[in-house]
């Protein structure tokens, strides 16, 4: 495939200007599953808040009550933990999940939503454009948006989409018309306005669907985390991490920078199908377990607060588990 700049990919997608749902290009579909060794995942046995993991298998926690407790799963949803002994362990588990929920929900739907963050992320997608799943996805299906964006510039070296186009979008068959940039040409508070329009126009054209609860519903959202332990751009203490009642908000004063963005709230967040929380580094060890460990404290940080009606699985390298 061609590439195309940051800047023509992003004008063709930055708002419902770009929505194109009946263009398609058709590609010849293998089964996404690798041939390669599983990786490995880290033998040890614990028990944290109700989770374990035994020997080097995870194992999935079923449903279980619901709690106030943010970060426990809910009642009509599930959570594992996966350890892997590498990130690049990690990385391969991560492709094989991310492609085979891809071939699931296009066969189920004949889309599949998936929504990014930025910073590490973007690396552990990696796999992704590489044998066997470069060419196994069904790429012409994918509907590409972010939990969150920095309201600067698509060519700012701050930008979620550049970031993203660089690392990943650019090396995949990706359509530019199904890749939802924000209008980079408004302020936070109207691309925050905007971008909810474009998604509520996916959720009507059933591009994208709808849960239970009115907001919609993304097949497979992709989030990263800080190790204050901020996810999307919901930081700890901001009121924000309240919101509940608009699908995206604007914020102007992010305590990290830069600072103004916009985000996804934790309603919709909550209401994805699947959500892979990707976490590598022990310098985010704190955070992980607050959120999976017995915390004397618990409910402090945004990461607890994701517990999704889906199914939620934490990948997590020896480094950010050590001190669980």
């Amino acid at each position: 495939m061609p590439h195309k700049s940051p800047l023509r990919m992003a004008s063709l997608s930055s708002s419902l200007r770009s929505f194109s749902p009946g263009r398609h290009l058709l590609l010849s579909r293998a089964s996404p599953l690798s041939s390669r060794s599983p990786p490995k995942r880290l033998a040890f046995s614990i028990d944290f808040g109700g989770l374990s993991l035994i020997g080097t298998r995870s194992r999935n926690v079923g449903s279980r009550a619901k709690s106030s407790m943010a970060g426990t799963a809910t009642e009509s949803g599930e959570k594992k933990v996966e350890v892997f002994d590498t990130e690049e362990d990690l990385a391969v588990s991560l492709a094989k999940y991310t492609a085979d929920l891809s071939a699931k929900f296009v066969e189920k739907r004949g889309a599949f939503s998936v929504v990014l963050s930025g910073g590490s992320l973007i690396k552990s997608l990696r796999k992704l454009v590489e044998a066997p799943y470069i060419d196994s996805v069904d790429w012409s299906k994918w509907h590409v948006l972010w939990v969150d964006e920095r309201v600067v510039p698509k060519d700012h070296d701050d930008s979620n989409y550049k970031l993203a186009y660089n690392g990943f979008l650019s090396q995949v068959p990706v359509l530019p018309g199904n890749v939802y940039a924000i209008n980079d040409a408004l302020s936070a508070e109207g691309a925050a306005d905007d971008y909810e329009t474009c998604i509520k126009h996916l959720v009507k054209s059933n591009i994208v669907a709808s849960s239970e609860s009115g907001f919609p519903k993304f097949d497979l959202m992709l989030l990263g985390m800080g190790p204050d332990g901020h996810v999307a751009s919901l930081f700890p203490g901001h009121p924000l991490v309240h919101e509940n009642k608009k699908w995206v908000a604007f914020i102007k004063e992010s305590p990290k920078p830069p600072p103004e963005r916009i985000t996804f709230t934790f309603p919709v967040i909550n209401a994805s199908a699947h959500i892979a929380l990707v976490v590598a580094g022990a310098g985010k060890a704190g955070a992980v377990h607050a959120a999976l460990g017995k915390s004397n404290s618990p409910g402090q940080l945004p990461v607890e607060m994701v517990s999704p009606e889906g199914e939620l699985t934490w990948f997590l390298d020896k480094g950010a588990a050590s001190k669980l």
